[in-house]
């Protein structure tokens, strides 16, 4: 894809506010389906972005411009950059709850009670799939009471979508945005191509508004563009144009869907590996419920204390809350780690 870009690139010139028209079409064609009645109807607005943390920077600017009085209610916990974005553009942001220690599980009950409390206007955000940092995920059918609380509640969905493909599959990933569009009629979506292309360094991202109305999508999007403008002016064309040039071709955007398949593969492989190669070494405890999570990262279950000694005698380095990427497994480094971890918490 690049080597066509070279080949027949012939301007360095600004793109459009909000990216090209036929990568935002890239987008939500990944995000939606690509019959979707909602882009039909004219209800879509993407605008590219710096990466996913450019989507929600633009997001956090458009809710504090538009609604100054809502506040945003997050994970706990969450990605750790998530407060720091939104407390940069002014926004008083909440914690609802989600994580479940006991059972290194998600605390639905809790989430439910305290969702069902949350003052209408208040925007709530949204793990669409792959939780970062605890790669726990609700149920389809949790999906859908989430969906229902947040209709009923008069709240604006915020949904991260950054690890589409990571979990499932690129459609069976899109779960959460099914349910909640099934019954809300706006939605913003955050997204990026960073981890599913492997784009990390090209910063390609989207925001994506939907709207009760064509008019109200592109009042939005106006409003977006105005706070695009005063922002970053414009998006980085390059990393865009490839993430268009292969979802355009077929062959192309097949073999991208085999090798994002086999890097999911691989990651889903690693989750087995270490909870049988941890059983098989006898470390106290059950860490069965890795299997159960998804995507890059997983909360394991190891203390701050666990996590200093990892790091001052056997050179692991996972984060104090002790996430582990568990991308950065493999085969040849498994019975090390797991060796370490036995030798901490035993």
């Amino acid at each position: 894809a690049e080597r066509r870009l070279v080949e027949t690139e012939k301007s360095k010139g600004y793109l459009p506010i909000d990216g090209t028209p036929v990568y935002g079409q890239c987008v939500q064609r990944l995000l939606l389906g690509a019959d979707s009645d909602l882009v039909a109807a004219g209800r879509v607005a993407t605008s590219h972005t710096p990466g996913g943390t450019g989507a929600l920077r633009v997001a956090a600017n458009f809710i504090q411009s538009e609604f100054p009085s809502a506040r945003v209610w997050l994970s706990q916990p969450t990605w750790p950059n998530h407060p720091k974005i939104f407390e940069a553009a002014n926004i008083e942001t909440v914690a609802y709850p989600y994580f479940d220690a006991a059972t290194n599980g998600l605390d639905f009950t809790a989430m439910k009670a305290a969702l069902e409390q949350i003052p209408a206007g208040d925007v709530v955000l949204l793990h669409g799939c792959c939780h970062n940092p605890t790669g726990i995920d609700p149920t389809p059918e949790q999906w859908e009471q989430i969906a229902a609380i947040v209709h009923e509640r008069g709240l604006l969905p915020l949904v991260d979508f950054a690890y589409q493909g990571f979990a499932t599959g690129l459609g069976e990933d899109a779960v959460a945005l099914c349910a909640l569009l099934g019954q809300c009629d706006e939605l913003l979506i955050c997204s990026s191509f960073s981890k599913n292309f492997g784009l990390y360094n090209e910063r390609v991202g989207a925001l994506t508004a939907i709207a009760a109305t064509r008019e109200a999508a592109a009042a939005a999007q106006s409003q977006i563009k105005a706070g695009i403008r005063a922002n970053y002016s414009n998006p980085p064309a390059h990393g865009a144009a490839v993430v268009s040039t292969i979802l355009q071709d077929a062959d192309l955007s097949t073999q991208w869907e085999t090798e994002l398949a086999g890097m999911r593969e691989r990651i889903n492989t690693m989750r087995s590996l270490f909870v049988e190669t941890l059983q098989a070494k006898g470390v106290p405890g059950d860490y069965s419920f890795i299997t159960r999570q998804s995507g890059m990262f997983s909360f394991s279950g190891l203390t701050p204390e666990h996590v200093a000694q990892l790091k001052q005698e056997f050179a692991i380095y996972i984060v104090g809350s002790g996430r582990i990427n568990v991308a950065g497994m493999t085969e040849t480094n498994m019975d090390r780690l797991c060796s370490a971890i036995k030798s901490v918490v035993s």
